[in-house]
This record gives C-alpha cells, sequence and structure tokens, in this order.
C-alpha cells in the first residue's frame, strides 16, 4: 500500500461521533479514503460491548481507528481492545491505530493487547486535548469566568490540538506499509502552558477575563460525586489525575511534525479557531 493508494482505501473510525472520531472521520475523507463511521448510533452500527455488531464493520475494511470509550486506562478496556484487534485480523484488517494517553499507565495493557499477530498495530499516546476547554466535562466552567480542576497552578502540559491527532491517524492510516508499523507515537502540541495560562488564551480570544482555580485532586474528586457522578467514575479519575497532573508529560516531542511535515498548532490558533 502506497500514499498514493489512499483513495482505493476503505477504513473504519469507531467512536465516530466522539471528540476525536468524528474529526478523523472530516480528515480522512478530505484525503480520500472511504470511511465506515462507526458508532452505537450513528452510519455504522458498531458497540465495543456487542461484539455481535463487530464483523459488520469491520470486514472489507483496510484500517481501522480505535478509540475506546470511556477511557483507554478502564479496568476493561484491554480485553476489548484484544478481542476486537485478533477479530479484525482474522478479517483481513490488518492496519490497526490506537488512541491512548500520555503518561498513563493504566492504559498501557490495551495497548499491549493491540499487538496480536498480523497486526500492523500504531498507538497514538495524545496529551491533554486542546478541545477538553470548549467540549466535554470542562466546558461549562471555561465559558464562565472562572475554571477549577484538579491541575496545580504551576504545572504546565503541552496541550495538543484534537485535529493535529486526526490528521496524524489518518496519515499512519494511509501511509507506506511498515512506515508506522509497531510505533508508539507521543503526540503534543509545539508548547508548554499552564492551566491558567491556557485558560487565559481562551479569554482573550473571546474578550474576556477568566480565572483557574487548582482544587486538590481529592477535593475535585469529592465535588464530581456532588455533581452526580458514581463514587465508582469518581475514585478512578481521582487516581488517574493523580498520576497525570504531576508533571510527568510537561515535555514536548517532534512526533507530530515528523508525521505532517509541520509544525503542530499552538493553543492559541485552538483559541481563535475553537474556544467557546
Amino acid at each position: 500500500m502506497t500514499e498514493n493508494s489512499g483513495n482505493t482505501m476503505t477504513v473504519l473510525v469507531t467512536g465516530a461521533t466522539g471528540r476525536t472520531g468524528r474529526r478523523v472521520v472530516r480528515a480522512a475523507r478530505a484525503a480520500g479514503l472511504t470511511v465506515r463511521a462507526a458508532s452505537r448510533s450513528g452510519e455504522v452500527p458498531f458497540d465495543w460491548t456487542d461484539p455481535g455488531t463487530w464483523d459488520a464493520a469491520l470486514r472489507g475494511a483496510d484500517g481501522a481507528y480505535l478509540a475506546y470509550p470511556s477511557d483507554i486506562g478502564a479496568p476493561d478496556a484491554a480485553a476489548a481492545v484484544g478481542a476486537l484487534a485478533r477479530r479484525a485480523v482474522s478479517l483481513g484488517v490488518r492496519r490497526l491505530v490506537l488512541l491512548s494517553a500520555r503518561g498513563e499507565e493504566q492504559a498501557r495493557p490495551a495497548e499491549e493487547a493491540l499487538r496480536v499477530p498480523g497486526a500492523e498495530w500504531t498507538v497514538l499516546r495524545c496529551a491533554w486535548f486542546a478541545q477538553n476547554f470548549g467540549e466535554g466535562p470542562l466546558a461549562d466552567q471555561v465559558r464562565g469566568p472562572e475554571l477549577a480542576f484538579a491541575a496545580p497552578e504551576a504545572l504546565r502540559e503541552p496541550f495538543v490540538d484534537v485535529r493535529d491527532v486526526a490528521d496524524v491517524a489518518v496519515a499512519v492510516l494511509r501511509g507506506p506499509a511498515g512506515r508506522y508499523g509497531g510505533r508508539v507515537l507521543e503526540l503534543t502540541g509545539p508548547e508548554l502552558l499552564t492551566w491558567g495560562e491556557a485558560l487565559a488564551e481562551v479569554g482573550r480570544a473571546a474578550g474576556e477575563v477568566k480565572r483557574y482555580v487548582a482544587v486538590p485532586v481529592a477535593a475535585y474528586g469529592d465535588a464530581l460525586v456532588g455533581l452526580g457522578v458514581p463514587r465508582e467514575e469518581a475514585d478512578f479519575l481521582v487516581g488517574l489525575f493523580g498520576d497525570l497532573l504531576d508533571g510527568r508529560n510537561a515535555s514536548l516531542t517532534p512526533d507530530v511534525s515528523e508525521i505532517l511535515g509541520r509544525p503542530a498548532r499552538p493553543f492559541s490558533t485552538y483559541a481563535a479557531d475553537c474556544a467557546p
């Protein structure tokens, strides 16, 4: 397979209505790929918890983008990823791209499960998304004057634009055979920012002043429970944030620019283009 064969390639995109999936669908179609946009209620029925939906989605595809719902570090993720990878390979779908999380040790079992015999697998370990400031559970706070979150004030993060993640996923799916197989790519933005600095960028783009408030991780978990999040889920997030927000990811990688041949999008571009 060569890059010029992209317009004859069919790819399955799981989580096609989600934050990354819908952008992968858009980027893949723009690149000339035939896309199966799969989700529980989308164009192509697909449910990670129902293997009966897998074959119809996989059969005849050349590659697949795998985005596990909830969190790739969830206890049930590895078994599901491994089972889907094995089924994909048995149906001739060998190029598998898995969305993972940078610095998340809980995600490693799912990454290992992807490495089934016959698969040309690639793992995309992503930093925190810039789009967390406009989509998902933090969005309502970001639209207001104050954001309270569990990241320490001095913590610096290399926020990555989901549009770059999607472009990398498509480049890997349609690239020459063997070029990206067996690789773990760590996707970051081009700069390190504190959460407060990132929030200030969003405020400047909106013409507003916004304030960041750092909350202890345990207290943030209690607040989630108060908002109706089940205690088990809140405890999982407390443990996850306690790891991810300890500074382990405060470094940049060249992987986005290496794959795409251009710099990663800076956070200010996200703020100007996409922030609420």
